[in-house]
């Protein structure tokens, strides 16, 4: 799970997150309290509105408070449901008041694939074994 501090610029950010080849980072103080979450897509809508300017703005001025997160026994589907309903694609994980981890829409999506495929060899080989 990778973060950054809140006083960080737009443009450090952006350097971090291309690093990192991540979506989004969690913005976390320098007590590791979640203060909120920023993605691709905050820096472009940013972009959109304060032009070049925003990369010398303080990331806080971009970021999206309101963070949703989830549990670790938190089933896929319902992850799942939660980010679409949110319009959201990060998810970090909560255990006993601490992040454990964080989902992306597209790992959840790749875990369901593959179950879909397990599903679909077991039909197949019962129907095979039928026959």
């Amino acid at each position: 799970m990778h973060s950054v501090l809140p006083w960080l610029t737009v443009a450090d950010v952006v350097t971090r997150l291309d690093e990192l080849g991540v979506g989004a980072l969690l913005v976390r103080d320098q007590d590791h309290v979640i203060q909120g979450i920023v993605s691709e897509r905050d820096v472009v809508r940013a972009l959109a509105r304060h032009g070049a300017a925003l990369l010398t703005m303080p990331i806080t001025d971009v970021m999206t408070r309101k963070v949703h997160s989830c549990g670790p026994e938190e089933s896929v589907a319902r992850a799942m449901s939660q980010m679409t309903a949110g319009r959201y694609r990060h998810l970090p994980v909560i255990e006993n008041g601490r992040l454990v981890g964080m989902v992306s829409i597209g790992d959840l999506v790749k875990h369901r694939v593959r179950e879909m495929e397990l599903e679909t060899g077991v039909l197949r080989d019962v129907v095979i074994a039928r026959s």
